[in-house]
């Protein structure tokens, strides 16, 4: 099997800011426990030894803007046979595209991937509860019921459309497009949605919102551009896909558990991005030397 190297990531506070006198600005991320301030640390790491061949550290939450970030630190060390593997936050659209026309083999999951796959169908059971210092989650609230597209009569042959209290919608344009997508939009008059009585199952919030739009798409727009995503979908999916990209698990998983668990980087300790970048190395370095001692080197 080729050699493949697979970025991950991992997060740490800076330290608070009331420690230093001439407060330098954090950049703040937003993260599943909530906007923080602090620093993603990305490692590539070799499949063949868990060697780390790339450490960068940025003010950034999104994993998506630093797969290609990464990859282009590694272009001198891969070959053409060098396969590239990266969990869901490293997946977009535009980072597939890039891939593609660099030609860079690469399996990049998506978040439904493992929904997909029959070997996860239980996973439910093992769901634990929230960390309630991290749930920031909100009650839920009761659905508001409004008119729906099927409450208006609409009309594709004549063009028109009827709201249920009879008043007929103007048009707006003759033909929209949203996301790809071909249709029909129209809006109410104020001086028709104003007075009705239907406001409030016609619109859910009345007392801001002046007139009702609704939609109906008949379509989407015939286009030659290429779904990358779709492509990657198929091809993670394949066996021999979901064969190759259980490898990452045992290759990047470990390296991160030694880093947080016994090197004890659950955060950082710096502040500003150049030192915490250098921080962010070192760490990465003493790996790399342990696993260089372990093979045999250090003899």
């Amino acid at each position: 099997m080729a050699r493949a190297a697979s970025p991950r990531s991992t997060r740490g506070k800076g330290r608070r800011a009331e420690e230093q006198p001439h407060r330098q600005r954090e950049p703040k991320m937003a993260t599943s426990k909530g906007v923080i301030q602090g620093y993603t640390g990305v490692a590539t790491v070799d499949a063949a030894h868990q060697i780390i061949v790339d450490a960068q550290a940025h003010g950034v939450g999104a994993e998506q803007e630093l797969l290609l970030k990464a990859i282009s630190a590694t272009a001198s060390l891969r070959t053409p046979e060098t396969l590239i593997t990266a969990d869901a936050g490293y997946h977009s659209e535009a980072n597939l595209r890039a891939l593609a026309e660099a030609q860079v083999p690469a399996l990049i999951a998506d978040g439904n991937m493992r929904k997909r796959d029959a070997r996860f169908a239980n996973q439910d059971r093992y769901t634990t509860l929230l960390n309630p210092l991290h749930d920031k989650s909100k009650p839920a609230r009761k659905p508001l019921v409004v008119f729906g597209p099927e409450a208006f009569q609409y009309d594709p042959v004549a063009r028109t459309c009827v709201c249920p209290a009879g008043k007929s919608l103007y048009r707006k344009g003759a033909q929209n497009i949203t996301r790809d997508h071909i249709g029909e939009h129209f809006r109410g008059a104020k001086r028709d949605c104003g007075p009705c009585g239907l406001r409030a199952q016609c619109l859910r919030t009345p007392n801001t919102t002046p007139v009702r739009n609704v939609a109906f798409f008949r379509g989407r727009v015939s286009t030659q551009r290429v779904n990358h995503s779709a492509v990657m979908r198929e091809r993670i999916d394949a066996p021999a896909g979901r064969a190759r990209y259980a490898h990452r698990f045992a290759t990047v998983k470990p390296v991160f558990a030694n880093l947080r668990a016994n090197k004890r980087l659950d955060r950082f300790t710096l502040r500003g991005r150049v030192k915490v970048d250098t921080q962010w190395k070192l760490y990465c370095l003493v790996h790399n030397i342990e696993k260089l001692a372990h093979a045999g080197y250090a003899a």
